[in-house]
């Protein structure tokens, strides 16, 4: 068969990494290279030489996507003829695969077969929780930028670039959460206390909680009273704090505020005092006014501060009693005194008497939880013929003593004395 035949064109379908290639004419065989890329192949037809007309003794050097720089013995005008040597290179984003220089022998083939294979990196792994774009995929100067999914920041590199010796600059980043959750308490709040009470019972939602990365909460916290707690007068700073999984943490606050509403403090009548629930003078306090032994009160007897910190009723006087000591007998003085007037009888043969001081002693201390600021006094004190009775600052006479004498010794059970009301 003829030359011509041998070279007959050949359709090679070779599955590479992505790669094209360049293959040196005439040279009558293929060197397989280590790529990834589907590409098609033809291997170029070797001329007939014309050795009357021009020495062209090997395949005019074709370099794909590179340069041949050739130096013949015979000038610079034959770049094929015998003793040709050729220096190859490749462009930017190539690399040279096989001799960087080859040389035309007699044989009529070039000492070697080289080729240009793009310069091309790794494909760079996954990102967790990331992501990156790359501007050229793969091929050198190719430039991947990283992103982070929300809620998550970029720790390392930023960009990565495809070099020239095939490698990656830089590391691989990460995306780490650094992101606090985020936490929204209720509002602050303010609550009257309760009728009667210093405190208020105050409820409220908890706080609502988000993390932008994960959207997983660990924990959160209170610190302050739970809802539904009674809260004393004043105010009071309830906290939260939120952490997510990766331990970022974030806190948020309100206030809780009791007022407790107040009337005006009440002064006691003259001759007389007052008696209070609660704190004396806050919503539902309730006050009864009272007067002295001898005195007796006119008007409201009870009095109740509003939610509007204003009293019902108005204040009552104690005005003087009126006793008549110019009676006829025991019964008439002693029914004088109703559930209004009360009565304490002591009764002591000498003033000396133990039992007469400890009576008196009772009395001014109001022991035994009696208050007995309220309560009209008779003193009866000796014996015949020298006793003497006297109810507040009225003198009794012999026989009004003897009888009220009688009396204590119907209903005394232990001291000579007793209390009627």
């Amino acid at each position: 068969p003829s030359m011509a035949q041998e070279a007959a064109p050949v359709l090679l379908v070779v599955l590479a990494r992505l790669v094209s290639s360049t293959w040196h004419e005439g040279s009558g065989y293929y060197m397989e290279s280590q790529t990834n890329e589907v590409y098609v192949e033809e291997t170029p037809p070797e001329p007939a030489l014309d050795y009357h007309r021009v020495p062209q003794w090997c395949a005019t050097l074709n370099i794909h996507r590179g340069d041949a720089t050739c130096y013949s013995p015979r000038g610079s005008s034959y770049r094929s003829s015998l003793g040709t040597r050729c220096e190859l290179s490749c462009t930017r984003g190539y690399r040279l695969v096989g001799p960087s220089a080859v040389q035309c022998l007699p044989n009529r083939h070039w000492s070697g077969m080289a080729y240009c294979r793009q310069i091309r990196c790794h494909v760079l792994p996954a990102v967790l929780r990331g992501s990156y774009v790359c501007s050229a995929g793969v091929q050198m100067d190719s430039r991947c930028d990283y992103t982070c999914q929300p809620g998550y920041q970029l720790e390392g590199d930023r960009s990565r670039i495809c070099m020239e010796d095939g490698r990656w600059s830089g590391s691989e980043p990460i995306c780490v959460d650094l992101e606090p959750p985020k936490i929204r308490c209720p509002d602050s709040r303010e609550r009257i206390a309760e009728p009667g009470k210093l405190t208020a019972t105050v409820y409220w939602d908890p706080p609502r909680v988000k993390d932008s990365a994960d959207g997983i909460i660990k924990r959160v916290m209170l610190r302050g009273p739970e809802p539904g707690s009674e809260f004393p007068e004043g105010e009071h700073v309830i906290r939260y704090t939120a952490h997510d999984q990766a331990y970022n943490r974030a806190s948020c606050k309100f206030s809780v505020r009791v007022q407790v509403r107040r009337c005006p403090v009440l002064k006691p009548p003259q001759n007389g005092y007052i008696s209070c629930t609660s704190d004396g003078n806050n919503y539902g306090a309730t006050c009864e006014y009272l007067c002295e032994g001898g005195y007796e009160r006119q008007g409201t007897s009870l009095r109740v501060c509003q939610s509007t910190q204003q009293w019902t009723g108005s204040q009552p006087l104690c005005a003087p009693m009126q006793i008549n000591t110019d009676v006829n007998s025991a019964a008439s003085l002693l029914d004088q005194f109703n559930e209004k007037r009360r009565l304490f009888i002591i009764s002591a043969p000498d003033p000396s008497n133990r039992y007469y001081k400890m009576q008196i002693s009772m009395l001014q201390q109001a022991t035994c939880g009696l208050d007995l600021r309220h309560v009209t006094t008779i003193e009866l004190v000796g014996q015949p013929p020298h006793e003497v009775g006297r109810i507040r600052e009225h003198q009794l006479s012999l026989g009004i003593i003897e009888e009220l004498r009688q009396f204590l010794h119907l209903t005394r059970s232990h001291f000579n004395a007793v209390l009627l009301d």
